[in-house]
């Protein structure tokens, strides 16, 4: 049961307004407004994953405090691109430990925000923000 994937739409409107404890039809409203978004199927039909049942359980305790509903959809937004960028520093260090470990004196190193490498060797750019992975020619 710990292996569900909890971005895997799998949920009805009925199960995940059973699990959030709220009627169909703030879900249908919620989904509306922007505040939680489940995919649909062919059909149109919503699909819900465990992590939109979490925000449905968030939302409603943000809104009993008296958070608007505006406020909570910046609220929502805001974690969900937290979420993607999670997944995406993930993707690439994973990345570059693949390429790492497949490629023996590979050198992975700090480069400015246009990409470009025009640095003399051993020293570090002005904004160590961003990362590229280095392969001689």
């Amino acid at each position: 049961m710990n292996n569900i994937d909890p971005d895997a739409p799998i949920l009805t409107i009925a199960a995940a307004s059973e699990l959030a404890r709220m009627h169909p039809q703030t879900l249908r409203q919620y989904d509306r407004m922007g505040l939680v978004k489940p995919s649909r199927t062919i059909g149109q039909s919503r699909r819900y994953t465990l992590r939109n049942v979490t925000q449905l359980v968030e939302v409603a305790k943000l809104s009993s405090e008296g958070v608007s509903l505006v406020a909570i959809k910046r609220i929502m937004d805001l974690e969900n691109q937290a979420v993607e960028l999670k997944s995406r520093v993930t993707e690439l260090e994973n990345l570059v430990e693949r390429l790492a470990s497949t490629q023996p004196g590979a050198r992975v190193f700090a480069v400015g925000d246009s990409g470009t490498i025009s640095l003399p060797s051993g020293k570090r750019p002005k904004k160590p923000n961003a990362v590229e992975v280095w392969r001689d020619k």
